[in-house]
């Protein structure tokens, strides 16, 4: 007998007047529950050995009917109500539907020989032959997968009833009393741990049609609807995928009350963004990710009370068991499917597809598609999911896809979120960008045509991209420039081996070594101070030199005069707050390399090519991006020193991001060859010299090393 027909049977004896499911005007407990189970299970007796679809919302009726199922010979195939009718027809072929079950409105659809049953709600349609008998029962739910026409997996019941018993086990220690339905009970994943898990831990379930929750359509969603139901219903649990999640978080951030009734809410189906996590711990919604698929009855690994570490899935639940491929591929047994439609054995072990590793503690961590992993033209490997998962973590972004096979810079589809214009989106790309390494930023972006929905098949029926179908849809926007490599990247391979120079300083290992004093950081702040006074300057000069068609530059390095100037006075004081002598740094002289440095500069902007200025701003920018933040928290604390002896480093470091990437997309407007030339030179000299600086440095000897007795 069924492992929940039997948890239902009993608290019908033990707590018969317990709620078990709720709606909004009618509420069944236990003991109803199990009355409604037996008169329908004798009902569907002729349907034994079947294919059975169920069809319809979230209702009462649709989970008596699942439930009733269990004690049946049946293969019961759910139809999501978003399905298109080509989907619909895909699926009754392939699983060979012979009825149809569900609520009367939604089985009329099907044909006209609808038969209500004893249960007013409940209909059933003859749509098709007798096929081959099934022998027990097992639930197909077809997968819509990111690729190709949806596949449709075996379960059989033991595995659902393994996989709803370990979860309910791992919420035993959270002790909730309701849950809302929030997911659509055709997918698996609400359906398993949304009613089953809950009716085996006596947990009341709610249940309302997926409109009044905010779903209209495949590709529309009105977060405050939810709210609304939320406020009504004040549920403890309930299980979201990211996309809700962002819609609930950002109600909150924008003032909606924090909905504080909740102790757990799970969130799953995709790459969740560990932005999106904290900021949801800041609001005090318990959020947990968990991960799971189709093929392994749902949930695999959860966070939860006192197994949580934000950036994985959790560890494993009880019923499965996880292991990793030689190519870090997650695989997957204990628990798993009779096979995909059409396959005869079962399979002992799922290979995921998914990238991922397992930390020291037992967590999972999942870094994304195998298939989906693409490699650019500069040789390096970029996970989509994991740029997708911070750019949908912004408010102004819904939906992106990110693209870059072969491609010298990466392109991200993106659909604005309701409410926010495109230049919102711009300012998010670029702030994502800036907590992203060079490789797997987004150099471009195309806004979306239409949203990627189930209807147009740029989306699966939990919200995942469909890539071949997205990138089929825009190719040509996607390839469009592809023939020219962007002159930043130029910039940046052909620079690198004087890169490699500067960042070699012994100073730079040094640092976190502790091998560093007082006198070293004023020497740097001097030198600092000495090229700083000049940049002004120097824009100025380059400003004057530039002909009438380069007016765009002249205007950014008219932002840049802004920005920079009295930066050297920032250095003075901050020395002053060292205990030096700034006046005597005000007169001095600066090391030669600074001194030759800064004539270079001059000289490339009064006798050759004013442009070369550009050259300097890659490398100090971006020097100070990498190392100034960095670099100054380690030297503050070593030397406790106060906090006005950073404001040059501090102010240069992290916080110079936005800087560096307006200084990228001005790099990738220069066009003539002997412009970039220019660059290209300054930067490499400018690399050398500030290099050698560097290596000026006065720094605490190393101990020399004593021998072994």
């Amino acid at each position: 007998m069924s492992l929940l027909l039997k948890r239902v049977a009993c608290l019908s004896e033990s707590v018969p007047e317990s709620i078990a499911l709720r709606d909004a005007t009618c509420e069944i407990s236990y003991a109803g529950l199990l009355k409604v189970l037996n008169a329908l299970r004798t009902e569907f007796s002729p349907l034994e050995g079947a294919s059975v679809a169920l069809v319809g919302d979230n209702s009462l009726a649709w989970a008596v009917v699942d439930l009733a199922l269990l004690a049946l010979p049946v293969r019961l195939v759910p139809i999501p109500a978003f399905f298109s009718a080509e989907q619909v027809r895909h699926v009754f072929q392939q699983a060979s539907v012979q009825f149809v079950l569900g609520t009367a409105d939604s089985v009329m659809k099907y044909g006209d020989a609808c038969r209500l049953l004893s249960d007013p709600d409940v209909a059933l349609c003859a749509v098709g032959a007798a096929g081959e008998a099934i022998s027990q029962y097992e639930k197909v739910t077809f997968t819509s997968g990111s690729t190709g026409s949806p596949k449709g997996v075996r379960l059989a019941l033991s595995t659902l009833e393994q996989t709803a018993q370990a979860i309910a086990a791992a919420m035993s220690v959270v002790n909730v009393d309701s849950h809302l339905s929030v997911l659509p009970y055709a997918t698996l994943l609400e359906n398993v741990a949304g009613l089953y898990a809950p009716l085996l831990q006596q947990v009341t379930i709610n249940i309302r049609p997926l409109q009044q929750l905010g779903f209209n359509g495949a590709n529309q969603f009105n977060v405050f609807a939810l709210l609304q139901q939320l406020q009504s219903v004040q549920p403890q649990a309930c299980i979201l995928v990211p996309q809700l999640m962002m819609a609930l978080v950002l109600a909150c951030e924008k003032g909606f009350p924090v909905p504080h009734h909740f102790k757990f809410i799970a969130v799953g189906g995709g790459k969740v963004s560990v932005d999106l996590l904290n900021r949801a711990e800041a609001l005090g919604l318990p959020v947990y990710e968990g991960y799971g698929l189709s093929e392994c009855g749902s949930v695999v690994c959860l966070n939860r009370p006192g197994a949580s570490r934000i950036g994985s899935v959790g560890k494993p639940l009880s019923h499965a068991h996880v292991h990793l491929g030689d190519d870090g591929e997650i695989l997957v047994s204990g628990s798993t499917m009779l096979g995909y439609l059409g396959d005869v054995n079962n399979l002992d072990v799922i290979a995921t597809g998914d990238l991922g590793w397992q930390d020291e503690d037992g967590f999972i961590h999942i870094s994304g598609r195998k298939k989906n992993m693409f490699i650019t033209a500069f040789g390096r490997n970029v996970n989509p999911e994991w740029v997708e998962a911070e750019l949908i973590a912004c408010p102004a972004i819904a939906q992106a896809a990110v693209f870059g096979e072969a491609m010298v810079e990466n392109v991200a589809i993106i659909t604005v979120r309701h409410g926010f214009q495109w230049s919102d989106v711009e300012e998010a790309v670029a702030l994502v960008n800036q907590g992203l390494p060079d490789y797997a930023r987004v150099s471009r972006i195309i806004r979306s045509s239409e949203p990627f929905t189930v209807g147009n098949q740029m989306a699966t029926a939990n919200g995942r991209n469909r890539r071949l179908v997205i990138e089929q849809h825009y190719l040509a926007e996607i390839s469009k420039g592809e023939q020219s490599v962007a002159f930043f990247d130029v910039l940046n391979e052909q620079t690198a081996e004087s890169r490699e120079y500067l960042l070699s300083a012994p100073v730079i290992a040094a640092v976190p070594e502790g091998r560093f004093l007082v006198a070293g950081y004023e020497y740097f702040l001097e030198q600092a101070f000495h090229h700083v006074k000049h940049t002004v300057p120097l824009m100025m000069a380059c400003g004057g030199r530039l002909p009438q068609e380069k007016e765009w530059v002249r205007q950014a390095l008219a932002e840049y005069i802004e920005d920079e100037y009295g930066h050297q006075e920032w250095i003075l004081n901050d020395i002053a707050a060292c205990g030096g002598d700034k006046e005597s740094v005000r007169t001095g002289q600066p090391h030669f390399s600074i001194e030759l440095m800064v004539s270079f500069l001059y000289d490339q902007i009064q006798r050759k090519n004013p442009m070369a200025f550009f050259g300097m701003v890659m490398v100090l920018e971006g020097t100070s991006i990498k190392l100034a933040t960095q670099m100054g928290r380690i030297v503050q604390q070593k030397l406790d020193l106060p906090n006005n002896a950073f404001s040059y480093l501090y102010s240069h470091g992290e916080l110079d991001v936005d800087h560096f990437e307006f200084f990228r997309k001005l790099m990738n407007r220069v066009e003539d060859p002997k412009d970039q030339e220019a660059i290209i030179h300054g930067a490499n000299v400018v690399y050398r010299l500030y290099g050698d600086m560097l290596r000026s440095v006065p720094l605490q000897q190393q101990e020399p090393a004593h021998e072994a007795a």
